[in-house]
């Protein structure tokens, strides 16, 4: 097994993430991050204090995944809107630990700024952060929806998908 000096922090979170794709945050463990970067439960101590540091430390990578492909996103809402699903589809139990409140204001600030930038040229500064929960609120309710098997009625949801960022685009460009 790889001794403590061998197994970065970066390993540790990487694993981490892999971890929770995996097996859900539930079994996001000490000792299941432990045996994924091949050293004993024990050694992990000595690069991350316990659970919950951990969990803060995978959440922070994961929302700064999420706002490096906002970021990259083609500078609209539906280039946003389109990254955030993708993201969602590519890294499901990320995606619901970010909703479960596990970043801090820093990462979420970060992964923000795409947002607001882009509801800003739609709608200027003073609406800027309105029109951005607007975007955020259906983006996330649709694909809470989508990847809970909700949407029952048949149809495409991919259709459905940018149907909605059609109105929704429309209509931001409708109060600029």
């Amino acid at each position: 097994m790889p001794t403590p000096e061998r197994t970065s922090l970066a390993q540790i979170v990487a694993a981490g993430r892999d971890v929770l794709e995996a097996q859900g945050e539930a079994r996001l463990t000490m000792q299941a991050v432990a045996e994924a970067v091949g050293v004993r439960a024990p050694s992990l101590y000595k690069r991350v204090r316990d659970r919950d540091a951990l969990l803060a430390l995978v959440a922070g990578a994961t929302v700064d995944d999420l706002a490096d492909r906002l970021t990259a996103s083609d500078g609209t809402v539906a280039g946003v809107a389109r990254a955030y699903r993708a993201f969602a589809h590519e890294r499901p139990q990320g995606f619901r630990l970010l909703l479960s409140g596990g970043p801090d204001p820093e990462h979420l600030a970060r992964v923000s700024a795409p947002v607001l930038r882009i509801a800003a040229d739609l709608v200027g500064e003073a609406d800027a952060l309105e029109a951005a929960r607007l975007v955020t609120a259906w983006a996330t309710g649709f694909l809470t929806m989508e990847l809970s098997g909700a949407f029952r009625l048949g149809g495409d949801l991919d259709e459905a998908f940018e149907y909605g960022l059609a109105r929704l685009s429309v209509a931001l460009r409708a109060t600029g």
